[in-house]
């Protein structure tokens, strides 16, 4: 089990004595300090040590890095090269009094395909004892060789919300494909969701909203 503990400080202003009505938005984001448990990996997509997760200092969403993430296709590729996944549990420990959802998450990476080939990234997210989130899934047609983008943003009514009081892992699940297709089976075409300088990460942003008083 990867146990990795990342701190981050959110100053903000203190809350006002009188009573807030409960609310829920990605602008708004609560006091206190955010921390990121990773305590599980698995995946062909993150072998150990190739995954990092960081929390932004304004409490607005938290990031996840690959080094090693990439799926292929044509030549070279070996029979189970063509789909790469991972598999993370996390734990998200916020201030007392507050819960969260995932509001928004943003994809990022590179892709190679040739003309006839085709690639995919698909992704969901649940927390531990709750209904998965539906699936998504985007696909990107060959001939493409460029950096690449995908984003799944959930209605307010459709966030699934963290327990109020309860500490259950966040299931965070992606996958992606390449397919050779009707292009030229000795040609190799790939699909990356990875950067060797850090710059490219997949960001889940947060809705928050305040639990109702006990």
């Amino acid at each position: 089990m990867l146990l990795r503990r990342l701190t981050v400080g959110a100053a903000v202003a203190a809350l006002s004595a009188l009573a807030v009505p409960a609310q829920a938005n990605s602008a708004y984001t609560p006091p206190g300090r955010i921390t990121v448990d990773v305590v599980g990996v698995n995946g062909s997509g993150c072998p150990q040590g190739t995954a990092s997760v960081a929390a932004a200092s304004d409490n607005t969403s938290f990031t996840v890095t690959y080094s090693d993430y990439l799926a292929q296709a044509g030549s070279g590729s070996g029979g189970t090269e063509f789909r790469k996944n991972c598999q993370l549990a996390l734990q998200i420990h916020v201030p007392q009094g507050f819960t969260f959802a995932i509001a928004r998450a943003d994809y990022r990476g590179f892709a190679h395909l040739q003309r006839g080939a085709y690639g995919q990234e698909r992704a969901n997210y649940y927390f531990q004892g709750m209904a998965q989130t539906a699936r998504t899934s985007h696909q990107f047609n060959g001939p493409y060789s460029d950096n690449w983008q995908a984003s799944d943003q959930t209605e307010y009514a459709d966030l699934v919300w963290a327990p109020c009081g309860e500490e259950r892992n966040l299931n965070v699940n992606s996958e992606l494909r390449v397919y050779s297709g009707t292009s030229n089976p000795q040609a190799l075409s790939f699909m990356s969701m990875d950067s060797t300088d850090g710059s490219v990460s997949t960001v889940y942003h947060f809705a928050w909203k305040e639990c109702p008083a006990a």
